[in-house]
């Protein structure tokens, strides 16, 4: 049996009250010692880190102090000072001395993790000034390592306490696997889901990326092993579980963000009643528009020419081939766009008439803006269809919209 708890059972309180308060006693003083010790060597070390930080260029030093790794550090001295200090803590009892050896080597062991993790949290903070990790979900990777160090922190502190191998405690996570799995199967599950993500740049933080089953549509924040941020645009922030990306639908806008435009895709509706034929003069007037002249003429020449192959009888509209108000309309919203400096004529550009709908006739804008900037973009669709609905009453036609009917007597 370990001496620590052959004390616990073994030990006649009744007979050593003396050596208790004794005991007691020394131990108020030897931690308030530790304490005073333990301030001292902060300051110390804080202040040193400082002045060498403030002398060098480098932003490591700066990462380490702001990771609270000499705070960490300065543990140690209180550590060193209590090993020391045992023998005469323990007023010559084996028992006792065997005892506080233990809780005070466990204490070591907390303080090497918490150093330890300052470390990575620097490292990690280091690669992610780095543009190729900047994107990457490095979190998940800092905080496996963590979990795996706590967990080999605690057997090591068990194997201490209990007086066993180390090796004693691995052989029985054997026995607790089921459990081990059960409990830490969203953390198994984000690990894996992070890998994947990484390997096949699914998101990176940056992204703009919309989850529907959520209700997120935003900018990824962070990536770590449980979860995900995304901040949306209204500022708020949606949290979902790391491995949800891999089983739910996703869009990801990276694509639109990289590509040479934003797209535009926005319909008018035409009312069907106001669609008709146009006349001479009615082309005449609409041919004086600077950048649709050329258009207007070519396609007047075209008509008259196979009018006059076919010799139509022109006084009846039906016969032959006439221009609509609605398609010279489309072709006027085509010629626009071609000519717009903000619209990127290297990606699609083009003006579609839809199947028609209980809203009217639906004409189609399909482009891109060379500006990507939301509120940019926005501002240029927002000039393009005031422009066009403005235009549908030169041609005669007219944007449909429901009419709130007058109450029948």
């Amino acid at each position: 049996m370990h001496p620590f708890y052959d004390f616990l059972i073994n030990n006649n309180w009744s007979e050593t009250w003396a050596w208790w308060a004794d005991f007691t006693a020394i131990t108020i003083v030897l931690l308030i010692i530790s304490w005073v010790l333990r301030v001292m060597a902060r300051f110390i070390l804080v202040t040193v880190s400082h002045r060498i930080s403030g002398a060098t260029k480098t932003t490591i030093d700066d990462a380490l102090i702001e990771h609270k790794l000499p705070k960490n550090v300065s543990r140690f001295v209180p550590y060193f000072f209590l090993h020391a200090t045992i023998p005469f803590w323990s007023n010559g009892n084996d028992k006792v001395d065997s005892w506080i050896t233990a809780i005070v080597d466990v204490y070591a062991v907390l303080i090497a993790i918490l150093i330890i993790r300052s470390l990575l949290r620097t490292f990690r903070q280091q690669l992610q000034k780095q543009k190729q990790f900047k994107d990457k979900p490095i979190d998940s990777y800092i905080q496996v390592v963590m979990i795996f160090l706590w967990g080999i922190g605690i057997l090591l502190s068990l194997s201490i306490l209990s007086g066993k191998e180390l090796v004693y405690f691995f052989t029985g996570l054997g026995a607790i696997s089921a459990v081990t799995l059960l409990v830490f199967k969203d953390t198994i599950l984000g690990f894996v889901a992070s890998i994947q993500i990484s390997a096949n740049d699914l998101v990176r933080i940056g992204d703009w990326i919309t989850m529907e089953s959520y209700g997120a549509d935003g900018d990824v924040i962070e990536i770590n092993l449980s979860t995900i941020k995304i901040q949306n645009f209204d500022k708020t922030i949606t949290t979902v579980p790391t491995y949800k990306l891999l089983s739910s639908s996703i869009k990801n806008w990276r694509g639109m963000s990289e590509s040479e435009g934003r797209r535009v895709k926005r319909p008018v509706y035409i009312r069907a009643s106001s669609v008709r034929f146009l006349n001479e003069n009615e082309l005449n007037i609409i041919g004086q528009v600077e950048r649709f002249r050329d258009v207007v003429n070519e396609k007047k020449k075209d008509i008259h020419a196979y009018n006059e192959a076919l010799k139509a009888d022109t006084s009846i509209p039906l016969n032959g081939r006439n221009l609509t108000n609605l398609g010279l309309f489309r072709s006027y919203i085509q010629t626009f766009l071609e000519k717009h400096p903000e619209i990127n004529q290297n990606l699609t550009v083009m003006c579609r008439q839809l199947p028609p709908t209980p809203n009217g006739i639906p004409l189609e804008v399909y482009a891109f803006t060379k500006d990507k900037q939301w509120k940019n973009h926005e501002n240029i669709s927002g000039d393009l269809f005031d422009h066009i609905i403005a235009s549908a009453a030169y041609f005669h036609l007219k944007l449909f919209e429901f009419e709130q009917q007058a109450p029948s007597s």
